[in-house]
């Protein structure tokens, strides 16, 4: 088979969004609690900020997902960044609390989930379909490894550039002149990534489907895919029911603590952003690691063992770290745990795009994370409760305990369910997914 010279140069361009995208979110998540904070905000007015901004982001995802089935997958990742350059712009020039919470929603803007811009929001769905519409099943695994490197290395820029901002903890007027510059870099940044969206190739478009049969899926050298309309996925029905149980749990965990970790670095140890932003930058240079190692990690133990034994592995790390006496320790710990959660992140993408069908794939993306982000959009409010009124490590150990039972759901549903390319007899030819990355 001849590989399109496009099909490289796309993941290229997709890769460089990631980039460009991840620095934003990277250097969001440490500024933008703390510059709340510094605003008078609560913890659990933080929590209400944060659940606005999830129920938002979910909609939006699943809006994003269903469509870009129907229409493509490039106005997304062309819009989206936009949204966000606006609600940083926002964010640097006003502290009035209805116009940040009104662009925070809209722009899905720093609800970080921690160090490593692991998660892009909205963005995701378009952007994991077109990356497996543009490769080969085999690359598939590496493809969502080399796009979480990407992740980190923007985050550890993203988390360099925090450095820029005062450590002076100024309110009102003061604080906003202090986080101005960030803001307006992450606003850069973000159009950026829709500049560079500009360039991609589409390679999904709806072809009409003969009126006198069902709706078959051709392919042809750009791997065309044909739908006919935006519809609930039928085929993928099975796998999305699976994920809406396993992601819950999982969602529930990480509204919990995710959002919070700048936060909790501010409140617990007096960490301001140059110093968080110092260790999220050093958590993030280690995490393009391991996230290069996840395909190989899959191949040797199975994709599901693998996802379920990293899992497991960063519920147990919570624990010690909420404990930690000092913000060096708990730093060390987080950077372990971080390590570990990256080489999950991208093979639990990987594999549920990979088992999806391929006509419902940005579909079965945004959807199969909907009861996920409507679960983080609740459960920051208990953490909110939990800060101002139990103590500061409470959520983080419930969120552990979740993230056990999110481990041992994951095994269970899917162990007898391995990817595409762990099947007996798989080849390229079984995939409409084309190109490569050799």
């Amino acid at each position: 088979m001849i590989i399109p010279d496009w099909s490289n140069r796309n993941f290229d361009l997709i890769f460089l969004a990631r980039i460009a995208v991840s620095v934003g979110r990277a250097l969001a998540a440490v500024v933008a609690p703390i510059y709340l904070a510094l605003e008078g905000f609560s913890a659990l007015e933080l929590s209400e900020y944060v659940l606005l901004v999830a129920m938002f982001s979910a909609v939006m995802s699943s809006v994003v997902g269903l469509l870009s089935d129907r229409v493509g997958r490039r106005p997304f990742l062309v819009g989206l960044p936009l949204l966000t350059t606006a609600a940083a712009i926002a964010f640097a020039y006003t502290s009035s609390s209805p116009v940040l919470f009104a662009m925070g929603a809209l722009g899905s803007f720093g609800r970080g989930s921690g160090a490593g811009a692991g998660a892009v929001g909205p963005y995701q769905p378009a952007e994991s379909a077109l990356v497996t519409d543009s490769l080969m099943a085999r690359d598939r695994n590496a493809g969502f490894g080399r796009l979480a490197f990407g992740s980190s290395l923007g985050a550890m820029i993203g988390g360099l550039l925090a450095i820029t901002v005062s450590s002076s903890h100024g309110h009102g007027v003061a604080a906003t002149a202090h986080f101005r510059t960030a803001f307006l870099a992450i606003a850069a940044t973000s159009a950026l990534a829709g500049f560079i969206a500009l360039g991609m190739t589409d390679s999904h478009r709806p072809i009409p489907a003969p009126a006198d049969h069902p709706p078959s899926y051709a392919y042809d050298d750009i791997a065309q895919v044909s739908v006919r309309r935006v519809r609930f996925p039928r085929k993928s029905r099975w796998l999305l029911y699976r994920l809406w149980a396993t992601n819950t749990v999982n969602g529930l965990a990480i509204g919990m603590f995710g959002p919070f970790v700048a936060y909790w670095f501010f409140r617990r140890f007096g960490a301001g952003p140059g110093k968080i932003g110092i260790l999220f930058a050093v958590i993030s240079a280690a995490t393009m690691v391991s996230s290069l190692s996840a395909a190989g990690l899959a191949r040797r133990w199975g994709l599901v063992r693998t996802v379920a034994v990293v899992r497991t592995a960063q519920a147990i790390l919570l624990i010690p770290m909420v404990l930690a006496p000092t913000f060096a320790i708990a730093g060390a710990i987080y950077l372990v745990r971080m390590v570990v959660q990256r080489v999950g992140m991208p093979l639990r993408q990987s594999y549920a795009i990979g088992l999806a069908d391929p006509g419902e794939r940005a579909s079965l993306a945004a959807l199969s994370d909907v009861p996920s982000q409507v679960a983080m959009a609740g459960s920051p409010l208990v953490t909110g409760y939990m800060f101002e009124d139990v103590s500061l490590s409470l959520p983080f150990e419930l969120a552990a305990a979740l993230q056990m039972v999110n481990a041992t759901m994951f095994w269970v549903f899917f162990r007898h369910h391995p990817p595409e390319e762990e099947q007996d007899g798989a080849s390229d030819a079984d995939t409409p997914s084309i190109g490569s990355l050799t």
